[in-house]
């Protein structure tokens, strides 16, 4: 059989230099897809798409990671931007959105990274905090810190340890969107991950960068979830 394909979403940047040219690109950092690898998946990258066409897309795809990126625009949560919250990235929220939606009506096996994890729960009903002091970091420098496990959740029966993890966030999970628990948190009670529990769907999202990292537990956990699935739909 081949290996289970695992999509990840990408994001445009409008002024990318490489070479002789300055254009339009949409990317991803290579470490997510060297993770699905790793983790005995392929990756394919999904650019930016009519968001009607969230449910053809994923049709393609045996699993789906909604990658990381600038913050999640408050207006899908009704808030007020607060100050300190980044510009609107709208055609990627519609996008993303959509494809998460997408995945849990059809039981796409889900792996939110970061944003992913914080458009998850938005796109099921919770809001975000949208600073949190304390958590600014230099520009471009991914810190580690612990994360303690919920015993019982998925995510502890795959990495059932405190864990240091790789991290670049300002913003964090609020109230808790349907069906969702935690599964995760730093020692400051900022939420970590979420999960939908079993028996539903394999779906969960991690505030941190597991592509920065060489533990493939979480992403192996995708990759097996994908698989199964695939071969309930063949």
């Amino acid at each position: 059989m081949p290996r289970p394909l695992i999509g990840i979403t990408t994001y445009v940047e409008e002024s990318t230099r490489y070479g002789v040219w300055d254009l339009a690109t949409s990317l991803v950092p290579s470490g997510y897809y060297e993770l699905v690898q790793a983790a005995g998946g392929a990756a394919v990258l999904l650019p930016p798409d009519d968001p009607e066409r969230a449910a053809e897309v994923l049709s393609r795809v045996d699993g789906l990671i909604v990658s990381g990126g600038p913050d999640v625009d408050p207006v899908r949560y009704g808030a007020e931007r607060d100050p300190r919250t980044g510009p609107a990235a709208t055609v990627r929220d519609e996008w993303e959105l959509a494809l998460t939606a997408a995945a849990l009506e059809a039981g796409t096996p889900l792996l939110g990274i970061c944003r992913g994890m914080q458009a998850l729960n938005v796109a099921l009903g919770g809001t975000l905090i949208q600073h949190i002091d304390g958590h600014v970091h230099t520009p471009g420098i991914t810190s580690w810190h612990p994360v303690t496990p919920v015993a019982g959740t998925r995510y502890a029966g795959l990495v059932p340890e405190v864990a240091d993890v790789p991290t670049y966030h300002h913003q964090a999970v609020d109230r808790l969107g349907r069906g969702l628990i935690v599964s995760a948190h730093a020692a400051d009670g900022t939420v970590e991950a979420i999960e939908l529990p079993d028996p539903a769907p394999w779906v969960l999202g991690v505030q941190w960068h597991p592509e920065r990292d060489k533990d493939t537990r979480v992403m192996s956990a995708l990759v097996e979830a994908a698989d199964l699935a695939r071969a309930v739909t063949v």
